[in-house]
């Protein structure tokens, strides 16, 4: 019996052969796409439950795409782990920060891919098996993570998919105070390779996006962030 589907992009055959190989014998669905705008097309199309996403694309390249996925109600929340060359470094950050969940460097093992993506897809099936569909905050602010959608007094806010899932995340915990590297690790996992610095930019934009209720986030001095209760 199958399991999950994979959509594999790479420009470079050989490469898509070879996760090909690897993952169809673990069992998994295999779609492929050659360039950028092929990958946008067949994710819309397929919704894949995991996409292997080589940076480095003739035409649109992959973080274009992952922009394009991450925008889009239908897609945005696929898993993305992303393959990058060495010297990539920024590239990966800018990925990660656009809502991608990893990356791995050519030339990489199969099997430390094959983890990866066990990984990611476990963690994903567990959140959405835990995780309240609605959250609800004094009637006005919803987060409802069946749709990836929130509103406040109705009128849908603008997230990118790190913001929704940071707020999601601090709301289903109320009054718990919350370290950078523990918002990052609930967010993306263990290991995800950004700064934290990065979560204090995050904040910002969200307490902008949220408005009159910016003021229920709260910075811990020293520690770092928790929703008001």
């Amino acid at each position: 019996m199958l399991k999950d589907t994979i959509l594999i992009v790479d420009d470079e055959e050989d490469i898509v052969e070879l996760i090909k190989y690897n993952l169809k014998n673990e069992g998994y669905a295999i779609l492929t796409a050659l360039t950028g705008e092929q990958a946008i097309k067949e994710a819309r199309q397929s919704r894949p439950d995991l996409i292997v996403l080589d940076l480095m694309l003739p035409g649109i390249d992959g973080l274009e795409v992952t922009r394009h996925l991450k925008n889009n109600d239908k897609t945005n929340h696929i898993p993305i782990v992303m393959l990058t060359a060495k010297g990539e470094e920024s590239d990966i950050v800018i990925g990660l920060e656009m809502g991608a969940n990893d990356y791995i460097s050519k030339p990489f093992s199969p099997k430390v891919l094959i983890a990866r993506i066990r990984a990611i897809l476990r963690r994903r099936k567990k959140d959405i098996d835990q995780t309240r569909d609605r959250i609800n905050q004094e009637g006005n602010l919803f987060v409802d993570r069946a749709k990836h959608l929130v509103t406040i007094e109705g009128k849908a806010l603008d997230l990118t998919f790190s913001e929704f899932e940071l707020l999601s995340f601090l709301l289903n915990k109320k009054g718990w105070v919350f370290t950078r590297k523990q918002i990052v690790d609930a967010i993306h996992g263990e290991g995800y390779s950004v700064t934290e610095r990065s979560i204090d930019v995050m904040i910002v934009g969200l307490r902008k996006k949220l408005k009159k209720y910016s003021s229920a986030i709260e910075t811990v001095r020293g520690i770092g962030y928790r929703f008001k209760e």
